[in-house]
């Protein structure tokens, strides 16, 4: 995980689950701010946040309003988020994650889609054979970018794959996927309009047609997004309820010591647990009422 590792606070499917990040040092560090752009910028080979593992179903994402952006899972209306399996697919058919240091500005019309940004890092999935880990930071090769039209915001879904992969050497841009992998960026398309269609929503809509567009567009959007973060970190941007906390960005006023991202992450711990205790008491009392659910406690 190129030094990384991560730190599980409460357990997986849960509203209090967090999923905190460390660098090699063992410092808290947000994956959203403190980890670079870029593995190897003359090779344009970029670090790869993985939120969701390739089959599995929950909606985790990097929580980018909260303090040290941990990973957690998406709640709406007071419920955990589930994407379904939308015939033939299993969840999510690649690594989905983002590259860090990266933000599409809801406050910036994008030139090629006529919509603004949607207030997060940009979207990657990752095409390569391994099923990766939660919170596993790996390194990229972009290949193209699809352009996703999420309820009228610009969504833009990077397509890569892992430089350790076995076969990363046969590919170097979009038609290398198209002829290797047959079907699947077909597929893709198919995810990305249906998939919140079991939730009652209708089918997503595409720029260009849903047509995908090649390394160097795509690696050019990552630029753009990546310009679009430095002016949130800097304060030059308005980034609203974003959170900026960061640890290495030297010139940003929302630079903190490693003293203060402790106590983030255990002021975080500490509401989690009281939140679990006001959930239980809840549910205690809801067993009290009537006379045939009746809780009793001896002393």
């Amino acid at each position: 995980m190129a030094g990384y590792s991560v730190e599980e606070r409460a357990a997986p499917h849960s509203l209090e689950y967090r999923l905190f990040f460390k660098d090699a040092a063992g410092r808290y560090i947000s994956p959203f701010h403190d980890i670079p752009i870029y593995a190897d910028p003359g090779k344009n080979v970029f670090n790869m946040v993985v939120e969701v593992p390739r089959w599995t179903n929950a909606k985790m994402e990097i929580a980018t309003k909260d303090p040290l952006n941990p990973i957690k899972q998406d709640v709406k209306k007071g419920k955990l988020r589930y994407v379904a399996n939308v015939f033939p697919h299993k969840g999510y058919i690649w690594n989905y994650g983002a590259i860090p240091q990266t933000w599409e500005d809801p406050g910036h019309k994008d030139e090629n889609t006529g919509c603004c940004g949607d207030n997060d890092p940009i979207d990657v999935c990752e095409i390569g054979s391994k099923v990766c880990s939660r919170g596993e930071v790996i390194k990229v090769k972009v290949l193209g970018t699809l352009a996703l039209i999420d309820e009228g915001e610009t969504d833009w879904k990077i397509i890569a794959i892992n430089v350790e992969d076995p076969e990363a050497d046969n590919y170097n841009d979009i038609n290398d996927v198209r002829r290797m992998k047959p079907g699947y960026l077909e597929a893709t398309v198919d995810w990305f309009r249906r998939y919140k269609v079991p939730d009652g929503k209708p089918e997503n809509q595409f720029a260009f047609n849903g047509e995908f567009k090649d390394r160097d567009f795509a690696v050019n959007v990552i630029k753009c997004t990546h310009e679009h973060w430095k002016a949130l970190i800097a304060k030059k941007t308005d980034g609203g309820e974003i959170n900026c906390t960061n640890l290495t960005v030297s010139d940003s006023p929302f630079c903190c010591s490693q003293e203060c991202a402790k106590a983030t992450v255990d002021a975080d711990e500490c509401g989690a647990s009281q939140t679990f205790l006001q959930r239980l008491l809840l549910a205690l009392s809801h067993l009290g009422d009537g006379n045939q659910n009746r809780v009793c406690v001896k002393g």
